[in-house]
């Protein structure tokens, strides 16, 4: 998730748990304790590889392997300062061992993915039914703080905090649910299409849980279609989309390759511009507009040569797209014209 939503979600789950007399103390100490796994990204900029700058976040950081050692280890300390910590000790222990399990198990259900149980070679769990900034989301964290913060001690500030709680996690289940409903018709349309079987994800579009994006993977490349919760009745329409499959299997022994393949899960589409080899992640963005490119090899030939992957920010027009990604919440097109349909 965002920052700004770490800063809220820890803050209400430290000052849940610990005594009310540590209530302010407690949601400034969440908020940093919830912040703490993404100062991995700090360490990550010295890396000149971008492709392992974006496969090593969210690594060893948000490892359920790491945090429980890292939780006692600050505890320890604080304790023996003797404070707040000294005078609740148990309290204190599971408010720091919470916010900072909390922290990669939202991570989760975003799409990026989140390595929650690093070391061992598992691709990143990437249960994507939340996207990655959600304001009603984030609303019931924000509040529950706000509300604790200025009534202190009373009881006020502890109901607040519960039922922030209640309601943070009551959205997750229902993105959950949205999430199942959104691929329910998408899993029915491309059976239509014999595309059944295929691999496929959904994640919601920016900001909301009741427009969905679903892709699959074809042999020769991938199909994207829209789902929305509120208009759509028909079936779900795809456009397809080709990618240069060829040239990936002629690369996908170059580490870079792998490592990105292993990241993504399968994910990604690969044409050639300008005599590079560009692979864009097809989970975080959407045709022709993605957050994550890497050029990974140069044409030698009739082959491919290995280079240093590069990173390449291409013109992104999706921020100019937010007011129709609005109106087609609320409105299933007649047809779509933005690109060839695939066959229902």
């Amino acid at each position: 998730m965002d920052s700004v939503t770490h800063l809220f979600y820890g803050g209400a789950i430290a000052a849940a748990i610990a005594p009310r007399g540590h209530r302010r103390a407690a949601l400034l100490a969440g908020a940093a304790l919830n912040t703490l796994p993404d100062l991995d990204v700090i360490p990550l900029r010295l890396f000149a590889d971008p492709v392992a700058q974006m496969t090593c976040h969210r690594g060893l950081t948000h490892s359920w392997f790491v945090l429980p050692v890292v939780a006692w280890a600050i505890w320890a300390f604080f304790r023996r300062r003797g404070g707040r910590v000294a005078q609740a000790p148990a309290r204190w222990f599971w408010a720091i061992l919470l916010c900072l399990m909390a922290h990669p198990l939202i991570d989760a259900f975003t799409v990026y993915g989140t390595q929650l149980f690093w070391p061992l070679p598992m691709r990143p769990l990437m249960w994507s039914s939340l996207f990655i900034i959600d304001p009603l989301f984030t609303l019931p964290w924000l509040a529950a703080c706000g509300v604790a913060w200025f009534a202190r001690e009373r009881w006020l500030a502890q109901r607040a905090l519960l039922a922030g709680i209640a309601l943070g996690v009551a959205y997750v289940g229902w993105s959950l649910a949205a999430k199942g409903m959104a691929e329910r018709e998408a899993g029915r349309s491309l059976a239509r299409m014999g595309l059944g079987d295929a691999p496929r994800f959904s994640v919601p579009m920016p900001f909301n849980t009741l427009l969905w994006r679903v892709v699959a993977m074809t042999p020769d490349g991938f199909v994207e279609g829209e789902r929305s919760l509120v208009a759509d009745r028909g079936r779900m329409r795809f456009r397809a989309y080709g990618s240069d499959m060829r040239a990936l299997e002629q690369v996908r022994d170059f580490a870079a390759v792998r490592r990105l393949g292993w990241f993504n899960h399968g994910y990604q589409k690969a044409e050639v511009r300008d005599g590079r080899l560009v692979l864009s992640d097809l989970r975080m963005g959407s045709e022709p507009d993605y957050s994550f490119r890497f050029a990974v090899a140069e044409r030698d030939g009739a082959g491919w040569r290995e280079i240093a992957p590069e990173q390449l920010q291409w013109p992104w027009q999706a921020r100019r797209q937010l007011s129709a990604m609005w109106r087609r919440i609320w409105t299933e097109p007649v047809r779509n014209e933005a690109a060839p349909s695939a066959q229902e």
